[in-house]
């Protein structure tokens, strides 16, 4: 009588090799998401494209751009790590936590300070990644 065990464990191992692809790609989404959102805020603020995004005018986009360039910093920041826990691999999953983490924590506190839109724009998307890489 033939085993099924090859086969269960073969099957077992494309899930993970497809979970992990899957966090891979999600964890390089917010990573590419915050690199928009820093050339938004750094180089775009007072910019047509950045006032429309924020919904502002030009004076106070004027009034705010050393800010919103302080704020976009971060945000570089924020993929930059993203982009170095990817780019180490296995070993880079703590990273990839750490700042999924961060940015799920900015993502809550600017929904509660700023607009409640940023939670669905940048806190669901790192969620969902980093339920990917725990899961994966």
């Amino acid at each position: 009588m033939m085993t099924r065990a090859p086969y269960t464990a073969a099957l077992v191992h494309h899930c993970k090799a497809l979970m992990t692809i899957a966090a891979q790609i999600v964890v390089a989404l917010v990573a590419l998401l915050h690199i928009y959102f820093m050339v938004l805020e750094m180089f775009l603020w007072t910019k047509p494209a950045g006032l429309k995004a924020f919904g502002q005018k030009r004076e106070q986009a004027e009034a705010t751009k050393v800010l919103a360039a302080n704020q976009g910093l971060y945000n570089g920041f924020l993929a930059a790590g993203l982009i170095w826990g990817l780019l180490l691999g296995t070993p880079g999953r703590p990273v990839q936590i750490f700042f999924l983490a961060c940015v799920i924590v900015a993502g809550v506190f600017g929904a509660v300070t700023a607009s409640r839109k940023i939670l669905y724009i940048q806190a669901m998307p790192a969620a969902i990644g980093l339920a990917l890489v725990l899961l994966n």
